[in-house]
């Protein structure tokens, strides 16, 4: 008995034209989604989907699938001059699951995910779903007419980064733990980053990835969200959600490298099609990843108009670019001989800094207002300055020396802190070279680095207020600030993303403090234009006392644009109480604690200064007037004039 399967048919001229093609081949064409892929639509009264895939070396390309029984002898794709594939299957549907079925010259055969596909199965299955993603009715109106007045650098942004497999595990009768939905999580992961006061989630990234231990990093289908917690009307459902509570989502995007599952981008049409063929250039060793060929047109297509989607189909308000780093550099984690010169010798890598720069001036055109955060872990300059002065064009770059120093000096015992004092004070010489985020992030609690918390010397006691101090200083230091989940109550364990974060930790009285100190940190924070309307201006800072190695006690001044409106901020890093510690402040009159770190409310030792503080005409610091302070142990305190 034969079976009878829909017939296909050539794609209308009017879906793919050859203006598409142009641009495409050219690697202009911003939103290639739109083009190729699988699409839902009606020709000439035929409800059906249109499929289009590049794969210029292929000798066949064959659509198969639940449609046709998974046999590629009945859906042969058309080919084009372009190196294009497409086809028309009427009577197909939403939800139709398919691959591609790809012949190479030499006749070997693969079955491969659509590099466009906007849904997959979820793991371990690999094959791509038909959606319509413009079902959706989006109801965040307000939010994304107000964003670029919200996202401007000269307003707060204090980020809660998130692995949304791990944030929380439900328990399961049948795995033991599972995961939160996209819908769970709106109804949960919102409230509770909208109660600690940040105002901006950063998500690991969401785009479809086999291998759960990658945490998202290594992309099957770059435009399909992730199956694990949904479908994509979900995910946007998330979005919305935050956007309605008044919070910005920073999504991580990998644009750096790919992995080699066979069901994606790797010898996708029997070619290196999206890496370069060399293992000099093509082959990041240490990750066992392929790094893609920015020279090639159609890639930087495929890879901007991935930036592009993310942020027209999903609403998303920023992207934090993986690993750019390794993009920058040809010789990046390699030994002498063991890579290729640019082609003036050096090892800056052009086509991929060409390729940021593009992408970088493309989003910011069409979406003004979105953020771009490079996670850029070297000296290279301009990185958050615009193209047309010479720089990479990002919003923002992560402040890997800042992170690395500060993290060095509170691990350091206080006895011996004063002897690396210059590791809290050095920042301060390039603090204003670029735009930066003061990042705590998942790579610094993983691979054996132990947890913020237990990274802090001494006894239990001295370990929290050491955290609660740190916290403090990096709030009252220039840059917007960034803080992985599970840090907001002093996680002692390392993440796992295998376990989730630990929240029976919050019932004791230890992590509730911090945890509650983090919620009055960014209470302080949002409502002090001191602390965020000058982050990247030297007007904005004052150095009061940089030099008291002796007693580790830091103090500074931070400006608003306003310069009558600004916060003092005074860091303790030893267990020692000091009283009658003076400084200079920059005007006379009353000065009140808005932060303290050791109160008791905190679980602290509840070391504080009067309710109003009064400063008097005694020069000190190279200022006219000075206080007259006690120092709780290992505290920051902020004050305010009065």
């Amino acid at each position: 008995m034969s079976t009878t399967y829909p017939v296909g048919k050539p794609v209308p001229r009017k879906w793919l034209t050859h203006f598409d093609t142009h641009l495409i081949g050219e690697g202009t064409h911003e939103k290639v989604y739109e083009k190729l892929g699988a699409h839902l639509i009606t020709t000439e009264d035929e409800h059906g989907v249109v499929f289009a895939v590049w794969a210029p070396n292929a000798k066949r390309v064959a659509v198969i699938g639940d449609f046709n029984n998974w046999d590629s002898s009945f859906h042969i794709m058309h080919p084009s001059d372009s190196g294009i594939w497409s086809l028309f299957i009427p009577g197909l549907s939403e939800y139709t699951v398919y691959k591609f079925h790809i012949t190479t010259q030499d006749l070997q055969t693969f079955d491969k995910a659509d590099p466009y596909g906007f849904a997959m199965e979820e793991r371990p299955k690999t094959g791509s779903v038909v959606v319509n993603l413009d079902k959706y009715q989006w109801q965040d109106t307000h939010w994304m007419q107000s964003r670029k007045q919200t996202q401007n650098l000269d307003r707060p942004i204090s980020i809660y980064e998130v692995q949304l497999g791990s944030w929380r595990k439900p328990s399961d009768e049948k795995y033991g733990n599972r995961f939160l939905t996209y819908r769970e999580l709106a109804a949960q992961l919102i409230p509770y980053v909208k109660d600690l006061g940040f105002t901006h989630l950063e998500i690991l990234p969401i785009a479809e990835y086999p291998y759960d231990g990658s945490w998202g990093y290594q992309v099957l289908g770059f435009f399909a969200p992730t199956s694990r917690f949904g479908a994509p009307e979900d995910f946007m459902f998330l979005v919305d959600q935050c956007h309605q509570a008044g919070l910005g989502v920073i999504l991580d995007w990998v644009p750096a490298h790919f992995p080699k599952d066979g069901s994606g981008l790797n010898f996708f049409d029997g070619t290196h099609l999206y890496s370069h063929q060399h293992p000099f250039q093509g082959e990041h060793q240490d990750w066992g990843t392929l790094i893609f060929n920015y020279s090639r047109n159609e890639v930087r297509s495929f890879l901007i108009s991935n930036a592009i989607f993310w942020l027209d189909k999903y609403h998303i308000d920023g992207l934090r670019v993986d690993a750019v780093a390794s993009m920058l550099y040809l010789d990046y984690s390699r030994d002498d001989g063991q890579w290729i010169p640019n082609e003036y010798g050096g090892r800056e890598n052009l086509e991929a800094i060409h390729f940021l720069k593009k992408t970088n001036e493309v989003v910011h055109g069409v979406f003004p207002g979105i953020l771009t955060i490079a996670e850029e872990s070297t000296s290279w300059p301009m990185v958050s300055r615009p193209t047309y002065l010479g720089g990479l064009g990002f919003s923002l770059k992560w402040n890997m020396g800042w992170m690395h120093d500060t993290l060095e000096y509170m691990a350091t015992d206080p006895l011996y802190r004063k002897y690396h004092h210059n590791r809290m004070t050095f920042g301060m010489l390039y603090a204003f070279h670029e735009n930066f985020i003061l990042p705590l992030s998942h790579d610094e609690v993983v691979h054996g680095k132990s947890s913020l918390l237990a990274k802090m010397p001494g006894d239990d006691w001295q370990q929290f207020a050491g955290l609660r101090a740190y916290y403090g200083f990096m709030w009252g230091y220039p840059g917007k600030k960034l803080l992985f989940m599970g840090g907001e109550f002093g996680q002692r364990q390392e993440w796992n993303y295998d376990t989730g974060i630990e929240w029976k930790a919050l019932k004791a009285p230890q992590h509730a403090g911090v945890h509650r100190f983090m919620r009055d940190l960014n209470l302080v924070y949002q409502s002090e234009p001191a602390l965020y309307e000058q982050d990247f201006d030297w007007t904005g800072f004052s150095w009061i006392d940089a030099n008291d190695s002796d007693n580790s006690v830091l103090s500074f001044v931070r400006f608003a644009k306003n310069p009558d409106d600004f916060l003092i901020i005074i860091c303790n890093f030893t267990p020692v109480v000091r009283t009658q510690y003076k400084i200079g402040v920059p005007k006379p009159g009353r000065y009140s604690e808005l932060i303290n770190s050791d109160l008791g409310i905190y679980n602290g030792s509840d070391v504080s200064n009067p309710q109003e503080l009064h400063s008097s005409p005694e020069a000190c610091h190279s200022l006219d007037n000075s206080l007259t302070l006690t120092l709780p142990p290992l505290t920051t305190l902020i004050l305010k004039p009065c």
